[in-house]
């Protein structure tokens, strides 16, 4: 392979985009396991079980979901409190549907 190939952008964010999409049409609800000592995090700390948290991101469970290639983000409620979420798309784990693991 050549230095002059140009160089791809990662399809992690890509692929979350996809499965969370897929995970909706199909009457699932989305949610993503986060590795919450990943720099950026930002997530309620009473949230967080042995350094990894799990957060639904189904849109009846969050407000304004966003989810570029860097970043995922937005406001839910924890323990009856609306917080900020920003998690950097590396810190995802994994992403699955609730109904099926």
């Amino acid at each position: 392979m050549s230095d002059d190939a140009p160089r791809m952008t990662s399809y992690r964010p890509y692929l979350l985009r996809a499965l969370t999409e897929w995970i909706n049409d199909n009457g699932m609800t989305p949610h993503i396991l986060v590795d919450a000592g990943v720099q950026g995090v930002r997530v309620p700390p009473g949230a967080v079980r042995e350094g990894k948290v799990v957060l639904n991101i189904a849109d009846r469970a969050v407000v304004g979901l966003q989810m570029d290639n860097e970043w995922i983000g937005f406001t839910a409620r924890f323990g009856g409190v609306s917080q900020p979420v920003n998690v950097p798309v590396g810190a995802v784990l994994a992403v699955y549907a609730r109904e099926t693991g």
